[in-house]
């Protein structure tokens, strides 16, 4: 009788073993990830160590900031520190006194010349194989894929980076979130910050059904429906979009409503925006009817969009032929499709 039950082949097997040996004998790691400076990550990282250290856990310091704030401060007082040797942590003093977690501030500074590691996140990869916990921080605008999106964003630049490999080798990852009077100014930092948290969580989900012989099958959870104009931002519109699509296994797709009184200059903006739209893998869907709105909304509503992105700004184009407030009007006709505006 087939009881629906596959066997694991030898390969599967060795896998997992391997993976639960691995599993118990490398340190756990714990990330917090802030989206802009002054957040509070270090105070929440070392409030961690207080509340660990008072349970009873064997905890030091590896690292901190050259000058932490008045809270953070307070809490070190408390809790034992191994000090840095120049501007890299003490890995060897941290090798032999072999704590049972260790937490270590700015994850993304690169060691002086010299040093055991190039780098601490090097440094921090080294206490974990040898079976010591860490709790780090890190803003991501340290990330190294993410550097360039984020200097277009923020302005920036920055030269000490950490890869994402790294990061989805956590076994924890905690956003830091900024106080609510700054979280408009910094939303698309948040954005990415949430994104790149949901990709390490998905990479651990993956690995462990890998480990254990399971398949996963991804159908299409989200279709992002981008609506361009020649004067929309669509840089930013495509970047989020294409982020999105590959987090939830999407289908990202760029609609452009046809004019028949475009300029050239118009035209030749357009054309432009599409060829970053195919660069990004969106298909390109070419709409016509004379009121925008009913076009975009029924091809939306026969593809089956989930999200729908549009440009707006108080400049006359194609949204001024349409009757009223154009968001408005297309939120209260888009029903079940989340309608998001970006300024253009």
């Amino acid at each position: 009788m087939n009881s629906g039950i596959r066997r694991r082949t030898p390969d599967e097997l060795l896998r997992e073993a391997q993976a639960e040996e691995a599993a118990s004998t490398r340190g756990r790691l714990k990330i917090f990830l802030g989206y802009a400076s002054g957040v509070g990550k270090s105070f929440r990282m070392l409030d961690e160590a207080r509340r660990r250290r008072e349970r009873g856990q064997d905890v030091v310091v590896g690292a901190v900031q050259p000058e932490p704030p008045p809270e953070a401060a307070a809490l070190l007082q408390r809790i034992e520190i191994v000090p840095l040797k120049g501007t890299a942590i003490d890995l060897e003093t941290l090798l032999r006194r072999r704590p049972g977690v260790c937490f270590i501030d700015g994850l993304a500074y690169d060691n002086p010349a010299g040093s055991r590691n190039p780098t601490r996140w090097r440094d921090v990869e080294e206490l974990l194989n040898a079976g010591i916990s860490v709790v780090s921080s890190i803003n991501i605008h340290y990330v190294e894929e993410l550097r360039t999106q984020i200097e277009e964003i923020s302005g920036k630049r920055v030269t000490q980076t950490v890869p994402v490999s790294f990061l989805k080798s956590a076994d924890e990852i905690e956003i830091v979130d900024a106080p609510p009077e700054r979280e408009q100014r910094l939303s698309r930092l948040r954005e990415l910050a949430l994104l790149l948290a949901a990709d390490v969580v998905d990479h651990q989900l993956t690995e462990y059904l890998r480990c254990h012989g399971l398949e996963q099958n991804f159908g299409t959870h989200e279709r992002i429906l981008i609506c361009i104009t020649p004067r929309a931002n669509a840089t930013e519109m495509i970047e989020t979009g294409r982020a999105i699509a590959d987090r939830f296994h999407g289908e990202l797709m760029v609609a452009y409503v046809t004019q028949s009184d475009i300029t050239a200059s118009d035209q030749a903006a357009l054309e432009e925006k599409l060829t970053a739209a195919r660069a990004a893998g969106a298909s390109i869907e070419i709409l016509e009817g004379e009121d925008p709105v009913d076009a975009i909304l029924e091809f939306a509503q026969s593809r089956g969009i989930t999200q729908l992105f549009i440009g707006h700004s108080q400049r006359s184009g194609i949204w001024s032929r349409l009757l009223g407030n154009p968001v408005d009007n297309l939120i209260r006709r888009a029903r079940s499709i989340d309608v998001r505006v970006f300024p253009q």
